[in-house]
């Protein structure tokens, strides 16, 4: 089994080439060329630290968790609840017990909306979300809104895909009783001033969400310094395991919501009269979870923090700024999202080229894009673009490979002449 390798104390230090072997599948080819991958706001790729995790999950300690009494239940419980505690400590949240495992950030998110939403929010109040947001942060909204008559606002982005201050400032009135949006976008790349933003919300009594999925991978993220309210991200973006998610909630709120599903694990006791709830977290958390999935994420949280988010956030930035200059430098590819400081997703389009027809000629040249909507249609509506073509780089991308992307979208310019 492989071991996470020591990282040097030195704060500069970023040895790309040594993080991407750690990654197994980045050394296979894809139609006789070397694998580009940039599509890691989709989904990032997986070290073998935490291959190994899950492997020896299965292979060597798995059995259900919390209920037995044998060796091998004790010893997955304590790998489980163990990567809970790693979660906290990566949130920097106050207290393990204000971590919910869920199997998506999706669910995290349906999660206070059916929970929280369902007990607090009423007819006539207000739910204050961002124009660029992802699907997972509109839709169980507008069902909330459906089922019990809340109302939705929108805070508006400036053309560069900059969050309008001024008007979201505006659309904070006292019927506004949650904020919840994105800390970075996935489709854009725009980085919200998510501490400003949670400020002014508390100020005029709301409480606050945060979508983190796009920003866990990228930058440390300290939930007490936000001040969120909630706060969601999914594993299989932060290089771990697909199927599991983490929903932070303030102890206080998690304990005055209702559990969102009912089942084993959730309970304390149960009778055909009543049932009463175990404590938080677990309340939220019915059923066998996805333990393999959670012992994953603990061993990625290992892995990115080995290394360093700053050293991540600073190579990403770069790599970014690289990027944005060599695609700005080809004729016809025109950027959508250029806002300062936004994080590494480079959207863009190719003049007379539909972006299913870009992506399906970059995978001929081994280069891995999204091409799409990427489960954000406003977005693509405020920018009046059917689609994008999105090249998102992680930890592991190099400049070679954006040279790479670059020569790529030159021959779909010459093709398409």
């Amino acid at each position: 089994m492989n071991a996470i390798p020591e990282r040097r104390a030195d704060v500069n230090f970023y040895d790309v080439e040594a993080i991407r072997r750690d990654f197994p599948i980045l050394s296979r080819t894809v139609h006789g060329k070397p694998l580009v991958f940039l599509d890691s706001a989709a989904s990032a790729q997986k070290p073998q630290a935490v291959i190994d995790a899950v492997t020896s999950c299965y292979a060597e300690e798995y059995a259900n968790i919390h209920r037995g009494v044998y060796f091998l239940s004790q010893l997955a419980t304590e790998k489980f609840e163990g990567a809970r505690k790693k979660v906290q400590r990566f949130l920097n949240a106050g207290e393990v017990r204000e971590i919910v495992f869920t199997r998506s950030a999706t669910e995290a998110i349906n999660l206070v909306a059916a929970s929280y939403g369902r007990k607090f929010l009423k007819r006539g109040d207000e739910v204050l979300l961002s124009e660029i947001e992802h699907h997972s942060n509109i839709v169980p909204w507008q069902m909330l809104r459906d089922e019990i008559g809340i109302e939705l606002k929108v805070a508006p982005v400036d053309e560069r895909g900059a969050l309008r201050m001024d008007r979201f400032r505006a659309l904070l009135t006292e019927r506004t009783k949650l904020v919840a949006v994105t800390q970075m976008s996935n489709a854009l790349g725009t980085v919200l001033p998510v501490v400003e933003m949670a400020r002014l919300a508390h100020e005029a009594g709301a409480r606050v969400l945060i979508d983190g999925c796009q920003a866990v991978p990228h930058m440390p993220v300290d939930v007490r310094a936000i001040d969120a309210d909630f706060y969601v991200f999914s594993g299989h973006k932060l290089y771990g395991p697909s199927g599991i998610g983490v929903l932070y909630g303030k102890a206080e709120l998690l304990e005055a919501m209702p559990p969102y599903q009912g089942g084993g694990d959730m309970i304390v006791s149960v009778s055909f009269e009543k049932s009463d709830y175990a404590p938080i977290p677990h309340k939220f958390e019915a059923g066998t979870p996805h333990i393999a999935g959670a012992i994953g994420l603990g061993a990625a949280i290992d892995y990115v923090t080995a290394i360093g988010l700053h050293r991540i956030s600073n190579h990403e930035h770069a790599l970014t700024t690289y990027a944005t200059e060599r695609l700005m430098g080809i004729d016809g590819v025109t950027l959508v999202g250029t806002a300062p400081g936004k994080g590494s997703i480079l959207s863009f389009t190719v003049e007379g080229v539909h972006p299913h027809d870009v992506g399906t000629i970059l995978d001929h040249h081994g280069i891995a894009v999204r091409a799409g909507h990427h489960c954000a249609q406003p977005v693509m509506d405020r920018f009046q673009v059917p689609a994008t073509v999105r090249a998102s780089l992680g930890m592991y991308n190099t400049e070679g490979e954006v040279d790479a992307l670059a020569a790529a979208l030159r021959k779909v310019r010459e093709i398409f002449a």
